[in-house]
């Protein structure tokens, strides 16, 4: 009985140093895998080119610097109203929008005078006729005859009018061009033009018998409506009732004429 009891008490003995190392060595053993996996995704990190733990602050110096540079990159960007994910396409954007031409090299119109109108978007209705005032004027080549053509002296007017302000009638839809063209020939006065695709206009290089540079390199036709003299080609010009229309020599880039002067101004 004694023997049987003493057996028991080693056999139970045993069984507790069994389970004991049992449970300590499966702990240990989920302990260290738990090391392996947070070393698999440190090394996943590394090769894929993401930040790793190492590579945060452990300081708290480090920290505060890190906090510091970001704080002065967001102070930044709420000054300019831009964040650093926008803000090369925002200036971008700005910068055509602010010195922008169309696609005719045009800059932009201020506010208050016409719009420019592509003539393969215009309709002449030859049933509705309107009035306008025409003119072409020669007289700033009389103050710079020195820089003249003399070859070109019999086609000078004495007076500098080459047509007087005169009221004519033209068709809903026409342009500075149009009229201009139109009365010309009636008149029997030469003219001569160039097509311009770049521009999408015609350009007038000569008008009874006065081309541009006939009065030095700065020379050559302008024209205004109603006081304005347009930044676009006058095939783009559409009429109005009542406009009235110049057409004016020039030797010094519109200077001499108000043309300069006027397109700055505006």
């Amino acid at each position: 009985m004694k023997m049987n009891k003493k057996r028991w008490i080693i056999t139970l003995a045993v069984i507790t140093v069994l389970a004991v190392s049992f449970f300590w060595g499966g702990n240990y053993a989920v302990k260290d895998n738990t090391a392996d996996q947070t070393q698999a995704v440190s090394s996943a990190d590394d090769e894929s080119g993401n930040t790793t733990v190492a590579d945060q602050p452990t300081d708290s110096s480090d920290a505060a610097a890190n906090t510091d540079k970001q704080t002065a990159v967001v102070t930044a960007n709420s000054k300019t109203g831009k964040t650093s994910a926008d803000k090369s396409s925002t200036d971008k954007t700005t910068f055509t929008a602010a010195g922008s031409k169309d696609q005719y090299q045009t800059d932009p119109v201020h506010a208050g005078n016409p719009q420019p109108v592509e003539p393969k978007d215009v309709t002449v209705n030859g049933d509705v006729k309107l009035n306008c005032t025409f003119s072409v004027s020669c007289k700033t080549i009389l103050d710079n005859l020195d820089s003249f053509n003399e070859e070109k002296l019999e086609v000078l007017p004495t007076d500098g009018v080459i047509f007087p302000a005169t009221q004519v009638t033209f068709y809903q839809g026409e342009s500075v061009f149009n009229v201009l063209q139109r009365e010309m020939k009636k008149a029997g006065i030469q003219m001569e033009y160039e097509a311009t695709p770049i521009y999408n206009s015609n350009y007038i290089e000569g008008i009874n018998n006065i081309y541009e540079f006939d009065c030095g390199e700065l020379s050559g036709w302008m024209y205004k409506v109603n006081g304005w003299f347009a930044n676009y080609g006058c095939s783009r010009y559409q009429l109005q009732d009542g406009d009235v229309i110049y057409w004016v020599y020039t030797c010094d880039l519109g200077r001499d004429v108000g043309g300069y002067v006027d397109q700055e101004d505006d």
